[in-house]
């Protein structure tokens, strides 16, 4: 490999020769060779767009010129459309400011600028860090990431889920089956009842997920240090607030404390909250239709989905709910990352929290994950469930559990007896209550209709 020499505030370092990272990046690639998570995409995109409005900014507060904030915006823009993505080479588990991510940035969009505009014109320090520290860059960059993912991946996913729920709902009015509660048979319920409680913990975590980028719009660029604002022009933070919202089509505001912004990640933990709070209803949602569809003559039975692949390489003809699985095991992944997420947000240390790049990786995989394992359920397994109606007639006029209706009319001890004699004697509900003297056949009959019990 052919190689070039770059020089830092420390020294000397030999870079790739076709590589545009300097000698910072090189010294992080070099002296961090940890794991194979690296930094993600999403947040070098948002230093993309970071940086382009911060040098928008200081072109109209005149501290840039027009040469140099031209070359600064179409590298940037290059970044933004992927086609550097080999530039940026450093592991997650770096500096916990993120530093050297941030420098990265810096010296790939000088190298290029100065290549676009043929000439040495930028550099990563003076003209593309200008007006910022790492320390405001990268929780900047951290909240422009997580909100673009929230909003333009997750949001729409949980949407389609919920669309199929509808329509789910509406296809199985009229269907009633037995309820279930402990694993244990219950009263009755309509299916589309069912459905609904499943639309409404997505709907419900929508609303969560929504009010948690209320804080997460909420950008640390202008505190720079320390939060103090030194080497910051007034109006820059507010400026590129808003340049940063007509790049990205969502609004951010500065924060309006910079010490809270460069220390605290409570933004970033509470959102992730949310983020847990849907893997665990799309947990309880997939586990439910697995138990529904368990069998397909052994278990519940109750609803059917759609056969994608052999389920077993040694029982021909095994088809498995692996779409659940997907989902199941994606929950534990986004519960284990909330522990993750909430230990590295306590390490505020004096003025900065130096986990960052931890945390905005984890919030960033369980964006991803939730995002595409909804859209994989809901595409390969929701949006072809059937009712078994036969099944869960059967099951509903099996089900002990009917007696309730009777409480009005014979009391619970005595319903609990009728109950009990049926199970034990394995005879209807009918059978037993008239055996006992409680009702005549025909009171019976006109008292006890499942169908009425939703």
């Amino acid at each position: 490999m052919e190689y070039r020499t770059e020089h830092d505030s420390m020294g000397e370092m030999k870079v790739p020769a076709g590589a545009y990272w300097g000698a910072q990046t090189e010294r992080s690639h070099e002296n961090f060779v940890i794991g194979t998570e690296t930094m993600p995409r999403e947040v070098i995109k948002a230093f993309s767009i970071l940086k382009k409005a911060a040098a928008i900014t200081n072109n109209k507060l005149n501290r840039l010129s027009d040469e140099k904030c031209e070359a600064i915006k179409a590298a940037c823009d290059e970044i933004y459309e992927g086609k550097l993505w080999d530039h940026f080479p450093l592991v997650v588990w770096q500096t916990g400011s993120g530093t050297q991510s941030n420098m990265n940035v810096n010296e790939v969009v000088a190298n290029r600028g100065n290549e676009i505009a043929g000439s040495k014109l930028l550099h990563p320090n003076d003209d593309v860090n200008m007006s910022q520290s790492s320390n405001d860059t990268f929780p900047t960059a951290m909240h422009i990431a997580a909100v673009s993912e929230t909003e333009e991946r997750l949001i729409p996913a949980v949407e389609r889920l919920i669309e199929t729920f509808e329509r789910l709902e509406e296809e199985n009015r009229g269907v009633i089956k037995s309820g279930r509660t402990h694993l244990q048979d219950a009263t009755p319920i309509a299916f589309s009842q069912e459905i609904s409680g499943w639309r409404y913990m997505l709907k419900n975590n929508l609303e969560e997920i929504r009010a948690s980028l209320k804080w997460l719009s909420k950008l640390a660029l202008g505190g720079t240090a320390v939060g103090t604002g030194l080497n910051c022009p007034e109006g820059f933070a507010e400026m590129v607030a808003r340049e940063v919202s007509e790049l990205t089509g969502h609004e951010f505001v500065t924060d309006e404390n910079k010490f809270h912004a460069l220390t605290s990640k409570d933004a970033l933990s509470f959102g992730h909250g949310a983020l847990k709070a849907l893997a665990a209803n799309m947990m309880k949602i997939a586990n439910d239709v697995r138990w529904l569809a368990s069998g397909p003559r052994l278990g519940l039975g109750e609803i059917t989905i759609p056969a994608n692949e052999p389920g077993s390489s040694i029982m021909p003809g095994k088809v498995n709910p692996t779409q659940c699985e997907a989902v199941t095991m994606v929950a534990v992944q986004v519960m284990g990352n909330d522990a993750a997420v909430g230990f590295a947000a306590s390490q505020g240390n004096f003025e900065l929290n130096v986990f960052m790049p931890v945390i905005i990786y984890n919030y960033l995989q369980s964006v991803r994950l939730l995002a595409d394992s909804i859209d994989s359920f809901n595409k390969n397994c929701a949006s072809g469930i059937k009712a078994d109606r036969e099944k869960m007639h059967h099951n509903l006029h099996n089900s002990l559990m009917l007696v309730t209706c009777l409480n009005p009319y014979i009391g619970y001890e005595n319903a609990a007896k009728v109950a009990k004699k049926a199970y034990a004697e394995n005879t209807s509900l009918r059978e037993a209550c008239v055996a006992l003297g409680f009702l005549s056949p025909e009171r019976f009959d006109e008292v006890f209709k499942p169908e009425e019990m939703i």
